[in-house]
């Protein structure tokens, strides 16, 4: 299948956090090289733009349309940290919805182009997006400035002629109000709409079926699934898109202890004959080998993804497996190592001081003597 293969299956990824909590308006391409032996192989490639550049942003879509044998990526939406005038140390985190402004961004010759439509007044994150052919829809998101989730739907349609591209937006009735939701296909003209939220703190349990005909949208609300309990009752949700009507949901395990690091995984199927199928617990827990301080929660659910086809990863594939016994010893080199004589910190009792501590205490390492491990907070800081 070779190159024109990998012409085929690109995943482009824009934005997101880096590991030092600031965000990137990086742009990179990902392609699938070749499949040999069952196995994968991928390259990335950093695009480089100019022009009109999006600015570094999370929490955006990036879909491709398609025009008079054309295409162009489509950046829309997502929050930004506010500008580094603004930026003190109090408020250095806060963040604030980007101009709703669409880009419009060539990936064979990286030029970027930004449009300005009167129809988008407010800036928007974690809403849902569709592609289809010239054509994008926007529905629902999260307007931080407000703090709504407006229901709205847009139009956005693009025209790749030889000159300038011509850029318009309807605003269509029949929107929903939702934020953070799951977007999964089942066939040519139908998609599902799973998750999400409709308050900061309401999950939104029902699902919507969106099916187009004739270049016209319809939204329409299907039979709820049986929720499991753990789902009903847990305050945050979180997922993918697997593809063939499939969605995988995560949510955090029973929180008794001071730091749970146990998820529980579902697999919820959409498709025709399959819609009143249970959730199906993947395995009764997954205990999550990452360093929670590595990464930051999930803020209205944050999720970045990488995909490929499923049947690419059957058979006995040797894939490199989670082994304890390759951890290195945490009372050596982890957090829990020698601290000052005055440290007091519980760590099952204890709370975040800073914004960048997570789960758990920041530590300094003093030089003084032999060396030793301090708590952030059991300093005398300014």
């Amino acid at each position: 299948k070779g190159g024109l293969e990998s012409e085929r299956q690109q995943y482009i990824i824009h934005g997101g956090k880096t590991p030092n909590n600031e965000l990137s308006d990086k742009m990179y391409v990902m392609s699938v090289v070749c499949k040999n032996n069952k196995k994968v192989t991928f390259r990335c490639t950093e695009k480089d733009l100019v022009g009109d550049v999006p600015e570094a942003r999370y929490g955006h879509s990036i879909d491709v349309v398609y025009s008079r044998g054309k295409n162009m990526g489509v950046v829309f939406g997502g929050r930004s940290y506010i500008p580094s005038a603004q930026r003190t140390t109090e408020k250095w985190n806060t963040v604030a919805d980007c101009l709703p402004h669409v880009f419009l961004v060539d990936f064979e010759f990286g030029c970027s182009t930004s449009y300005i439509l009167p129809e988008l007044q407010d800036g928007l994150s974690f809403h849902v997006s569709i592609a289809r052919n010239d054509t994008i829809y926007i529905l629902g998101g999260h307007s931080l400035a407000n703090n709504i989730r407006p229901a709205n739907l847009y139009r956005i349609r693009v025209d790749l002629p030889l000159g300038s591209p011509a850029v318009n937006c309807t605003v269509l009735p029949g929107g929903i109000s939702v934020s953070s939701a799951i977007l999964t296909q089942t066939n040519n003209d139908e998609f599902v709409i799973v998750g999400g939220y409709q308050l900061e703190n309401q999950k939104r349990m029902v699902c919507n079926i969106i099916s187009f005909e004739d270049n016209k949208i319809e939204i329409r609300e299907m039979e709820t699934p049986d929720w499991t309990p753990d789902i009903k009752h847990s305050k945050i949700w979180f997922g993918s898109n697997m593809g063939n009507g499939t969605v995988f949901l995560g949510i955090p395990g029973d929180n008794k202890q001071a730091v749970s690091e146990t998820y529980y995984f579902y697999m919820l199927k959409c498709a025709e004959d399959d819609v009143n199928e249970d959730q199906k617990t993947l395995t009764n827990s997954q205990t999550s080998t990452e360093d929670p301080g590595d990464s930051t929660p999930f803020e209205d659910s944050e999720e970045f993804c990488f995909s490929a086809e499923a049947n690419s990863f059957n058979g006995d594939d040797e894939f490199d497996t989670y082994n304890e016994d390759d951890e290195e010893d945490e009372s050596v080199t982890g957090y829990w190592i020698t601290c000052c004589s005055t440290c007091d910190v519980d760590i099952n009792t204890w709370v975040p001081f800073y914004s960048t501590e997570l789960n758990k205490p920041a530590m300094i390492y003093c030089s003084h003597g032999d060396g030793h491990w301090v708590h952030a907070q059991c300093m005398d800081l300014a």
